[in-house]
C-alpha cells in the first residue's frame, strides 16, 4: 500500500513537520495483524461481517485518550447491536503491554486495543495524535478521519460535545448515506515514534537537559501530579520528545502568559531563549544520554506542605468530595469557620490539592464577620494553581486576618476519566504581632455589573480602585470564567502618568495565575488602579458553553466574573492602616 500518505515527520529527529494531516479518506485498507495486550493475534479480517469498523489510536498517558477511552468504550456498546466494531491501536514506544492492559481496565474499554510498537499500522493509516480515530465502510474504505468530537481538546473540557463527528460518520454510513464531514483536525498527544536516526551531539541529557527538566517541568510532570506523564528521569522522557517541542515551540509548557514586556515576576515560568534552544537541539539531535553519571540529582518534592509546618491545617470539609469520571463539575464551595479568636498574621500559606490529579484551582478567600452572605466583596488569602508556589511574603511581612474571620475555599475539578475523591486543605503559619513590621492586605478591582451579550467576541469591561495611601504592590491575580479573553492593570498615576503593571493577552482559564512582583512596587496615595477585561462569548471561543445567551455575573464557570485581585504591603505602624480600604468605582461593561 505504497500509495499511502505516511506522516509528515522529520526523520532525523522524529519533531512533525508544519504540514497538514494527511488524508486517507476514500482509500481501502488491507488487512493487518498486531498482537493485543492480552497475547492474542488480532487482524482486520476478525471484522469482517462488520458493517462499519471504527478504527480509534490511542495512548496510555495522553489526557485526551484518557477522556475518550472511556466514551469510546460506551459508543461500541451502543454501537454493537448495529453491526458497529471498534478497535483501538497503541502505537507509542512508551506505551507497555502492563499500561496499555491497566489503561483499558482503568477507563472500561471493552474492545481490543492492539500494540503497534514499530508504528507500522499507524504508517498505514497516516496516524499522527491520540486519540484520532478512522471509520471505514464495509468495503474497509476510509470514510471519516479526525477527532471523536469538540467536548475535549487543549484547555476545552464541556459539560457535552457540540459537535461529534464520528457518529454523524458511523451514522451515515449505516444509512447509505456520504459522510458529510469526512476528515478534521484531530486533537491530542502526538504519537511516541520510534528514534529514526541515531542520537548525536554534544547537547545531551546528563549534562544539560536534566538541569532544565529538574527546574521548569518536574514539579508537575511527576507521579501523582495533575501533569499527563512524567519527566523525571530520561527513561520517562522517550517517546515524549516531539511532544516536547511542539509544546515548547508553540510556548504552551511551561504555563505562563503574562506579556514580558510589561512587569517582572519572581514566579515567571517561561523558559530562556537558550533553555529552549538546548531542548529543541536535544530533540533534533536524537536525545543522547551523554555520561550517566553526571545526571544531577533529582530535585526533592515535599511529600507534604511545601511551606514551612503550618501551625494551622484547614480542611475545606468533613467528608472528601466526589468527583466524577467525566463532565464538568460545577465549582464547589465550602464556608469554613477556622475559630479564628484573635487578630492573625499569617506570613505563609498554602492550598494543598487533596488528589492533585482532578484539581484544576484553589482560591481561599477570607470572609470578615458578618460577610457570609456576600458574593461580590471578598478578599483573596491564597490560591492554588499547577506550578503555583506556596505563599510567602518574605520576612517580616504578613496577612492581615480580623477576629472572627472565616474562609470561603473555591475548588475547581477536572474529571480525568475516572471517578476519584479529594480532600484539600489550606495550611497557614502566623507570626506575633511584634515581630510583624509589614501588613499585607488584599484589595480589588470589581465590577459585577455586566452583561455580555450573545455572540459578542470582544466584550470590554472595566473596573477602577482609588488607593488612598501609599502603598507597596506585591501580587495581582486576575480572575474570569470560560469566556476571558485578555485582562490587565494598569496604574494612572496622580500626575497623570499612566503604566501598564500587568497584562495578559491571551487569558486561560486553566491557569489560574498570582502574578508575584519581582519586588514590591510603590502605588502612591490617589493612584486609580484600572482593570480591562475582554469576555469573548462567540461561537470562534471553543470553550463558551452557549454563544447565543447573555451572560452575567455568576459563581459558577459558564457564568462569569470580572474581578482583578491584588495585594499590597504597608508599616505596621502606619497612620493610613484605617484608610486602606480603596474607594471603589463602578466599571463600565
Amino acid at each position: 500500500m505504497r500509495w499511502l500518505l505516511k506522516i509528515l515527520v522529520c526523520l532525523s529527529c522524529g519533531v512533525p513537520a508544519t504540514a497538514a494531516t494527511p488524508s486517507v479518506v476514500g482509500h481501502p485498507i488491507d488487512s493487518f495483524t498486531l498482537t493485543d495486550f492480552h497475547g492474542q493475534k488480532r487482524s482486520l479480517e476478525d471484522f469482517g461481517e462488520a458493517k462499519v469498523v471504527v478504527v480509534a489510536f490511542l495512548g496510555t498517558e495522553c489526557p485526551l485518550a484518557r477522556h475518550y477511552g472511556r466514551k469510546l468504550g460506551r459508543l461500541s456498546a451502543d454501537y454493537a447491536e448495529r453491526g458497529v466494531m471498534f478497535l483501538g491501536v497503541d502505537s507509542n514506544v512508551q506505551d507497555s503491554l502492563t499500561e496499555v492492559s491497566a489503561y483499558a481496565c482503568k477507563y472500561e474499554i471493552p474492545f481490543p486495543i492492539l500494540l503497534d510498537a514499530q508504528q507500522k499500522v499507524a504508517d498505514i493509516f497516516g496516524a499522527q495524535r491520540t486519540p484520532e480515530v478512522f471509520v471505514l465502510d464495509q468495503n474497509r474504505v476510509v470514510r471519516y478521519q479526525g477527532r471523536v468530537d469538540d467536548q475535549y481538546g487543549i484547555s476545552i473540557q464541556k459539560a457535552e460535545a457540540n459537535q461529534s463527528e464520528l457518529l454523524a460518520a458511523i451514522d451515515a454510513i449505516l444509512d447509505g448515506n456520504p459522510v458529510a464531514i469526512p476528515q478534521t483536525k484531530p486533537v491530542g498527544c502526538l504519537i511516541g515514534r520510534q528514534r529514526a536516526v541515531e542520537p548525536h551531539g554534544e547537547i545531551t541529557y546528563a549534562s544539560h537537559v536534566a538541569d532544565i527538566l529538574n527546574r521548569r517541568c518536574v514539579e508537575c510532570h511527576r507521579d501523582g501530579q495533575i501533569a499527563p506523564f512524567s519527566l523525571a528521569s530520561f527513561e520517562d522522557t522517550q517517546g515524549w520528545e516531539a511532544m516536547m517541542a511542539e509544546v515548547i515551540e508553540e510556548e504552551r509548557m511551561p504555563p505562563w502568559t503574562a506579556n514580558p514586556a510589561h512587569g517582572s515576576f519572581r514566579n515567571d515560568a517561561r523558559l530562556t531563549d537558550s533553555e529552549k534552544e538546548t531542548l529543541l537541539a536535544w530533540i533534533r539531535n536524537g536525545s543522547p544520554l551523554g555520561d550517566e553519571s553526571v545526571i544531577p540529582e533529582p530535585p526533592q518534592f515535599a511529600d507534604g506542605w511545601r511551606m514551612p509546618e503550618p501551625d494551622m491545617v484547614i480542611d475545606m470539609a468533613d467528608e472528601p468530595a466526589t468527583v466524577p469520571a467525566t463532565g464538568v463539575v460545577d465549582y464547589q464551595y465550602f464556608l469554613v469557620d477556622p475559630g479564628f479568636e484573635e487578630e492573625m498574621y499569617v506570613t505563609h500559606a498554602e492550598c494543598r490539592p487533596g488528589n492533585p490529579e482532578v484539581v484544576h484551582h484553589i482560591i481561599a478567600y477570607l470572609r470578615a464577620p458578618g460577610a457570609e452572605n456576600d458574593d461580590i466583596l471578598r478578599t483573596m488569602l491564597v490560591g492554588y494553581a499547577p506550578g503555583c508556589p506556596p505563599l510567602n511574603f518574605g520576612e517580616g511581612s504578613a496577612v492581615f486576618i480580623p477576629k472572627g474571620s472565616k474562609l470561603l475555599i473555591e475548588v475547581h475539578y477536572t474529571p480525568n476519566g475516572y471517578e476519584q475523591t479529594d480532600l484539600s486543605s489550606i495550611g497557614l503559619k502566623f507570626a506575633k504581632k511584634e515581630d510583624v513590621e509589614n501588613i499585607v492586605y488584599g484589595g480589588v478591582a470589581i465590577n459585577p455589573r455586566f452583561r455580555i451579550p450573545p455572540n459578542a467576541s470582544d466584550h470590554v469591561v472595566t473596573a477602577e480602585q482609588e488607593i488612598q495611601a501609599d502603598i507597596e504592590m506585591m501580587t495581582l491575580t486576575p480572575h474570569m470564567h470560560l469566556r476571558g479573553k485578555s485582562f490587565n492593570y494598569v496604574a494612572r498615576y496622580p500626575d497623570g502618568t499612566e503604566e501598564t503593571l500587568l497584562d495578559v493577552p491571551h487569558y486561560d482559564f486553566n491557569w489560574q495565575f498570582r502574578y508575584e512582583l519581582a519586588e514590591p512596587k510603590l502605588i502612591p496615595k490617589g493612584t486609580v488602579i484600572k482593570c480591562t477585561a475582554t469576555f469573548d462569548n462567540s461561537e470562534g471561543n471553543p470553550n463558551n458553553p452557549a454563544p447565543d445567551e447573555t451572560v452575567s455575573w455568576g459563581e459558577q464557570s459558564w457564568e462569569e466574573m470580572m474581578i482583578g485581585f491584588f495585594q499590597y504591603q504597608l508599616p505596621k505602624d502606619s497612620k493610613d492602616i484605617q484608610a486602606l480600604k480603596p474607594r471603589r468605582r463602578r466599571g463600565r461593561d
